[in-house]
């Protein structure tokens, strides 16, 4: 591995959701702190979108981290389940005294009794869905109908769903019109920009105990953007895999050779180089005038 070589505490491009390496860039914080005004504000459904890779997971770790002894939290990272299923968690979750074999109706009764109690306890409920684009429509009902328990004060649960743009098609059909009305908090994760590249790799690598002048020349920087479009999960593949390059080179410096070399490798980033469609249009545009002025 390449940690002696560059001097490494630890590998700085991992693919697990690892709070230490959270990046506050404009559209992460602000939805940092969308997330904890809504909690804070006992607000029944957040939703918190964004393509692939931009760290969706990564914030939903973030929020649960920074949620002290008073919340009680259940955490679903495959919410492809039926509604009975969904019960029989939470109610494990929040310790709801439920019968092996008991049915819905009794696990909805179990676990408002719990929240009940966790409400009188001064603890605060919260389910965070991640991929929540895949629950299916009778779950979400299930959870729309449990945050319609309340206290003359505050709802007793909270939801906040983590999923990709098909979460927001889903939302728009007629059936799920009700959850869509009950959602009060709403933020869209957006890829990193340029500079923001820049930091964020400088970042990452100095949580992860680089102390040098700055690895990556600034061609290099450019090239990452490119290809990845600045989606994080992409740049951490290309990082990690330019870093594994210059080590096998024996070299200390990561250049624009090294993140085109690391791109052929990695599928995604290939697709993610492809010109956009409206700069495909005007070269189309300009070759035909072009042609017609001849």
């Amino acid at each position: 591995m390449y940690l002696q070589h560059f001097g490494l505490r630890e590998a700085p491009f991992g693919m697990s959701p690892d709070t230490a390496f959270f990046y506050p860039c404009s559209t992460m914080q602000e939805a940092l702190d969308t997330l904890r005004v809504a909690v804070g504000a006992g607000e029944g459904f957040i939703k918190i979108t964004g393509e692939v890779g931009t760290g969706k997971s990564l914030l939903c770790r973030k929020l649960m981290a920074s949620l002290d002894a008073r919340w009680l939290v259940a955490y679903l990272p495959n919410p492809d389940v039926q509604p009975l299923t969904l019960l029989q968690v939470l109610a494990e979750r929040f310790e709801a005294p439920a019968a092996e074999q008991a049915d819905q109706h009794v696990l909805l009764k179990l676990i408002h009794l719990a929240l009940l109690r966790a409400a009188r306890d001064q603890k605060r409920v919260l389910v965070c869905l991640d991929e929540a684009q895949v629950t299916p429509d009778d779950t979400l009902e299930t959870l729309r109908l449990l945050t319609n328990l309340e206290t003359e004060k505050r709802k007793l649960l909270q939801v906040v769903l983590f999923g990709q743009p098909e979460l927001d098609q889903r939302l728009r059909a007629d059936s799920l019109r009700p959850l869509l009305q009950r959602i009060s908090f709403s933020q869209q994760l957006h890829c990193l920009r340029r500079a923001e590249l820049t930091h964020y790799v400088d970042y990452r690598l100095g949580i992860a105990g680089y102390s040098g002048p700055r690895l990556f020349a600034p061609p290099a920087y450019r090239a990452l953007h490119r290809v990845s479009r600045g989606t994080p999960r992409i740049v951490n593949v290309l990082a990690n895999k330019a870093l594994m390059l210059a080590y096998g080179e024996g070299v200390h410096r990561i250049t624009a050779r090294h993140i085109s070399l690391a791109a052929k490798d990695t599928p995604a980033a290939q697709r993610g180089s492809r010109w956009p469609w409206w700069l495909l249009l005007i070269s189309l545009f300009v070759a035909l005038l072009w042609v017609l002025l001849q």
